[in-house]
Formats: structure tokens, C-alpha cells, sequence
């Protein structure tokens, strides 16, 4: 029995060697929005160990949209150019596509990293920006809602960092619509309470992040992925929903989506997650049976059988991986050879790495 996680898949024009996702995993240890050489060593080691896609982190595509002062930024010369580093290592010592994240954080930017509190910052802070002046919690920052120019800068933005990813040959896009960044708030009625025509109905609600896509795929050439992460759930009573995921991801497919990424929650402080192996599986599977682009399952998915089972019975087209690939960059091997399946191995360890 061949392995079907082991398959490879085409994307837009672009064949992945596996369905293995390395899903984007902020490290807070930029400057100014600058990769450095930690990013190096981190990216280096996904690349190198054969996933089908490595995602580097969710990088801001204005300095007011990191989430933190160590967040990765591209929206600089000096982080296209860093970044183009790490790209061009990765691609050097393996057969991984490499993805980026673009995203803006919203009212959940201006914060401290988790492990100094992961609070909002007292000092260094800097405005934030939402759908509406909700802050996220109590204590956090009240965010300036957007008028049209802040819409237009933000949307000049993700367009900017597009065009940067391509010249520093990014393969994939993913647009962050997920955990309680900005594209996110504008979709949930928790966050965007607004009264013209990008708040109130679901149809509003959508309107600027489809502008966000539009404007986006409008400079990424057609051959090259184009994915969008969101959160299928709130998990919250009246906030953001599958259904209305799957209306998001209908639109999205109608305009030239090549994957949608299935994560959830993030929005509110008041969630109520079930968490537990596989948990968002199911929201993953709903929506791949409404639509026909490919479908990415992602949360707590550590197995190799586990996610194995996931494509196999139809669930999701691929898996991402984030935390499981931190304890153990070589896990495409370990489930290659728990699968029967083969992955690339770079020629210096093949004496250690053996399928049979």
C-alpha cells in the first residue's frame, strides 16, 4: 500500500514533492522586522529534512502590523533582502518549496513576546489599527478604526510585500485571515461592529479581505500558489462560524485561491476550544466537502498514521505541522519510514537515514 501523504501535489502550476506542510510558526526574533540568523538556523532545518511546503512565519506587512517588536516584517528593503537569505539558503540544502506569510496583526499588535507576558506593551507601543475601536481585551490597547486612506495604506501594503516575495523567489503566498489578526476581525461580528458597507452583513464583512486577495493575486503571477489561512470557528456563541467560513472559502476558489489553511480561534478572549489531537480536523473536512480547491488540515496533528488517515479518508488534500516539526525538524523522514514511503535526503545523510 502506497502512502498517500507521500504524494506529490500541484498547486496552481507548481508540484509539491509531498503533502507535508510546515505551517508558519512565529520565532519574535527579528529586528525592525529583520530576519537574522536564527531564522536561518530554524527554516534551514524544516527545509533540509524534505516537507513538500515550509511557510516561513507570519511576516507584517507594515511595521504597525507585527504583532511584536521581534516579529519578521516585509515592507523594508532591509527585510526583503534578509529574507531573500533565508530563502536562498533553504532552497540550497533542500527539495522544500518555501511560502511565506504576509499578514497584518490589527488591534493584536503592539504586544509583548509570550515569554515576556504577551500582554500589550506599556513601553515602545505603537497605535494599532482594527475594523472597529474594539480592544481585544481588557487592559489592551484600543485599536483606530480604519477609514478608507488606512484601508487603502494596508491594502498598498500586502500588495508591496507581494511583489517583494516574488523578487526574492518566494513559491507560495499565504494570506493570514486566521487567529484574530486584522483580516480576521473584519470578518468576525465580534470585531467588526462597523456600519458602512465592510460591516453589518456577511457579504460586508468579507469585503476587505477579498480586496486584500484581489489586490494580492493581481501581482502574483498564476503560476505560483496563492493560500489563505483562516479560523473556521470563534468558538464563541454569534462570532465567526464554519458556515461562514465556507461562504469565504467559496469566494475565495471563485477567484483563483489555490488552498485554503484550516486553523481556529484566536478572535476572542471568551473561546472555549475543545482541545485535543486533530481537533480542527473537522472543520477542515466540512469545508473541503463544499468546495473543490485543496484543503489544509492543521492542529495537533503529530502521527505520521494520524496524518496519513487525515488524506487518505478525505478530510484534507494536505497536513501542516507546526509545534511537532520544533521538538523534531526530521519528521517527514520519521513518517516516510513509518509510511513505507521514501523522502528526499540530502546526500551527507544518507549514511544515517535509510527507508528500507
Amino acid at each position: 500500500m502506497s502512502s498517500l501523504l507521500f504524494e506529490p501535489i500541484t498547486l496552481a502550476n507548481m508540484q509539491l514533492p509531498n503533502r507535508v506542510v510546515v505551517a508558519p510558526m512565529c520565532q519574535y526574533s527579528a529586528e525592525n522586522g529583520t530576519m537574522n540568523d536564527w531564522h536561518i538556523a530554524n527554516a534551514g532545518s524544516f527545509a533540509r529534512s524534505g516537507a513538500g511546503l515550509v511557510i516561513l512565519e507570519a511576516s507584517g506587512v507594515e511595521a504597525a502590523g507585527r504583532i511584536t517588536h521581534g516579529c519578521a516584517g516585509l515592507y523594508s528593503d532591509e527585510n526583503e533582502a534578509a529574507m531573500a537569505r533565508v530563502v536562498a539558503l533553504c532552497k540550497s540544502v533542500g527539495h522544500s518549496k518555501m511560502g511565506v506569510q504576509l499578514a497584518h496583526a490589527g488591534r493584536k499588535a503592539s504586544t509583548q513576546r509570550p515569554w515576556e507576558g504577551g500582554v500589550a506593551l506599556t513601553q515602545d507601543a505603537w497605535q494599532t489599527y482594527a475594523p472597529s475601536a474594539i480592544a481585544f481585551d481588557n487592559g489592551w490597547h484600543t485599536p483606530e478604526a480604519l477609514d478608507a486612506a488606512g484601508m487603502a495604506r494596508i491594502k498598498g501594503a500586502f500588495v508591496a510585500a507581494a511583489e517583494r516575495a516574488l523578487r526574492i523567489d518566494m513559491d507560495v503566498i499565504e494570506l493570514h485571515a486566521a487567529h484574530g489578526y486584522l483580516l480576521h476581525q473584519f470578518l468576525s461580528p465580534l470585531s467588526n461592529q462597523r456600519d458602512d458597507s465592510y460591516g453589518g452583513s456577511i457579504d460586508n464583512r468579507m469585503r476587505f479581505p477579498l480586496e486584500i486577495f484581489d489586490a494580492v493575486r493581481a501581482v502574483w503571477p498564476e503560476d505560483r500558489p496563492l493560500f489563505v489561512r483562516v479560523s473556521a470557528s470563534d468558538w464563541v456563541d454569534g462570532g465567526w462560524d464554519v458556515e461562514q467560513t465556507t461562504q469565504f472559502a467559496e469566494e475565495l476558489q471563485a477567484r483563483g485561491c489555490s488552498a485554503l489553511h484550516v486553523s481556529s480561534g484566536g478572535n476572542s478572549p471568551l473561546q472555549k476550544i475543545a482541545i485535543g489531537p486533530g481537533y480542527q480536523v473537522g472543520f477542515a473536512s466540512f469545508i473541503r466537502q463544499r468546495v473543490s480547491m485543496p484543503v489544509i488540515a492543521v492542529g495537533m496533528i503529530t502521527d505520521p498514521f494520524q496524518a496519513e488517515t487525515i488524506i487518505r479518508s478525505g478530510q484534507a488534500d494536505m497536513v501542516a505541522l507546526a509545534r511537532e516539526f520544533l521538538r523534531d525538524p526530521h519528521w517527514t523522514w520519521r513518517a516516510a519510514k513509518a509510511l513505507r514511503a521514501t523522502s528526499s535526503v540530502p546526500p551527507q545523510y544518507q549514511r544515517a537515514v535509510s527507508f528500507d
